[in-house]
């Protein structure tokens, strides 16, 4: 980043991931690390699909060594941060970060990333529609929190989709609201649903939910209890601390 616009190094998974980002504009934070969370023990590739930073698909290589993650990003600004932060970590062995329009077939296939071949894919897409929202004058905050032209969910699972190889699993999280689209977009190319509303508090309503499921299948859709994030004290309950200290997942995925 340049002295304008600079960043912060800040800790996650207790201490065992470090990212840097930028000061001002869209940062990551408990959104990332519990779509992270998501991700049970495997081997295998790993797409993180709008990855900003990176903190998504770096903490899933953080908590589990025998994955090789991608990040995909299209701002080159972002992209530069998750490279650095790759190597921050000690990552560059199982992990790259590309600059790449991800909605794009042909932007993918020009870095390298071929159809069918990904495990899991997993995506913090931009959660606000053009022309029902401002979006923030600051250019990294606009792209993560608004889609770009008529792109929505059913653009980011239909890229999805198309990376997944046969049977390989997603995860993506977006406001509570928008869990109707995001059903509507899984039909046809996901089954074996599994749908994890997230509460602020135990008496709010759910201000998240993350929707997993496998490519191709016709499994039945489950519905997890809810994570409470924050107890009456405004701390992190112990399961919500436990996830977001990577000491325990929720294995959605």
């Amino acid at each position: 980043m340049t002295p304008d616009n600079p960043t912060t190094l800040d800790h996650f998974l207790d201490g065992a991931l470090a990212l840097r980002q930028p000061l001002a504009g869209h940062r990551s934070g408990t959104d990332a690390i519990l779509l992270a969370a998501t991700v049970a023990p495997m081997s295998g590739n790993l797409i993180d699909l709008g990855s900003g930073v990176g903190a998504a698909g770096l903490a899933v290589a953080t908590r589990l060594p025998s994955v090789n993650v991608t990040l995909v990003e299209i701002d080159p600004a972002l992209a530069g941060l998750a490279a650095a932060n790759i190597l921050e970590n000690r990552l560059g062995q199982r992990a790259r970060a590309v600059i790449c329009d991800a909605l794009s077939a042909p932007a993918r296939r020009a870095v390298g990333l071929a159809d069918a071949t990904a495990d899991i894919v997993i995506c913090n897409p931009p959660w606000l529609t053009p022309g029902r929202a401002r979006a923030s004058p600051d250019a990294s905050r606009a792209l993560a929190h608004v889609a770009r032209g008529e792109a929505g969910v059913f653009d980011w699972l239909r890229a999805t989709a198309a990376l997944l190889r046969p049977d390989g699993r997603m995860a993506m999280i977006h406001r509570a609201d928008a869990l109707a689209d995001l059903l509507a977009a899984c039909a046809g190319r996901f089954g074996d649903l599994a749908i994890l509303p997230i509460h602020p508090r135990a008496d709010a309503p759910a201000i998240r939910v993350i929707v997993a499921g496998r490519k191709g299948s016709r499994a039945p859709t489950r519905i997890f209890p809810g994570l409470v994030l924050h107890g009456a004290d405004g701390a992190f309950t112990p399961r919500a601390d436990a996830l977001m200290r990577g000491a325990d997942g929720v294995d959605l995925v």
